[in-house]
């Protein structure tokens, strides 16, 4: 009798139990599945306002890159113009014959108007011959300073600057680049596409210091504007970031003892300024970037260096 009755309240208790097991874990599952829901809004939210960021920067830099462009030609056009209204000559002819000034078919003309045309041609001539070499001397003063500058091929002509790498994520078309919105102390970011996916993990790219040069000319990379350069210490196996000195904050100039002067505002690719100078830039012994023997330096903060490549090349 005591068996059976044990296992009648047994029958009888087990299933409420297991039901509410399962009604519990099922409570637990549904608030599981609202928290992961609610997560996935906030990380969609998230995502569109930073495509939403990054859309506006790159906007913004190429707006920049277009004003900054048609300034250049609108100097373009007011240096030509100033040069020919200086090229404009002859003021003799108008002060001896003031009744017709410019027109040449009246020069015929002139023995009427002029009383003594004979006397004053051979001077009007010889005047017009010594103008002349003038111009061709101004000429040639133009063309002399260029070619002395250029004649100067040296690492002052980059503009190397310390950066912070805010965000990098694969290029959308290629498997090997990273594109990467990066602070060099300006109003806005600029956008720099780099080959780096092989070398570096991405959760590595973000948020970091790094040496980027300027003034290269931009390039489309991919159908992405590339508007900088991170400097690296490169071999065929192993490429790293070049670290700039600590304390060093993005817009910090990198500069070199015994090579002074001022970057050029932006290489031409024409003069192969960078391809003569890159072969001279490597690490040494202690993994500090130098140019011919002298250091990469951000004044008063120290020197910039990679973090294991000693005696390798920078590019």
């Amino acid at each position: 009798m005591f068996a059976v009755r044990s296992l009648i309240k047994m029958s009888g208790h087990n299933p409420l139990l297991r039901l509410e097991q399962r009604a519990a874990e099922a409570d637990q599952i549904i608030e599981y599945l609202k928290q992961q829901v609610q997560l996935l809004k906030e990380k969609a939210i998230v995502q569109a306002s930073v495509r939403e960021e990054k859309k506006l920067m790159v906007e913004n830099a190429k707006l920049k890159s277009d004003i900054e462009e048609l300034k250049k030609q609108l100097l373009d056009k007011e240096k030509s113009r100033g040069v020919l209204d200086v090229a404009m000559p002859v003021p003799e002819v108008n002060a001896e014959c003031t009744s017709k000034p410019a027109a040449p078919k009246p020069a015929a003309a002139t023995p009427a108007a002029c009383s003594a045309p004979e006397v004053q041609s051979p001077s009007l001539k010889d005047d017009s011959k010594k103008k002349k070499p003038e111009k061709k001397e101004k000429g040639e003063k133009k063309t002399a300073a260029p070619s002395q500058e250029e004649a100067k091929v040296d690492v002052s002509r980059l503009d190397l600057r310390v950066g912070r790498i805010i965000t990098a994520e694969k290029h959308p078309d290629a498997d090997s680049l990273y594109v990467e919105q990066v602070d060099v102390g300006e109003a806005a970011p600029r956008t720099v596409v780099s080959g780096l996916v092989k070398h570096i993990p991405v959760e590595q790219m973000q948020n970091r210091m790094a040496v980027l040069m300027c003034n290269l000319k931009p390039a489309k990379m991919r159908g992405v504007v590339s508007q900088a350069m991170v400097m690296c210490a490169s071999s065929p196996d192993k490429v790293e970031i070049l670290d700039p000195p600590s304390g060093a904050v993005p817009g910090d100039r990198v500069t070199f003892q015994g090579f002074p002067g001022e970057p050029d505002k932006e290489l031409n690719p024409k003069k192969k300024v960078w391809e003569q100078i890159q072969p001279d830039l490597r690490t040494d012994d202690q993994c500090v970037a130098t140019y011919k023997g002298s250091a990469f330096e951000v004044a008063g903060k120290g020197v910039c260096k990679a973090q294991t490549m000693s005696n390798s090349g920078i590019k």
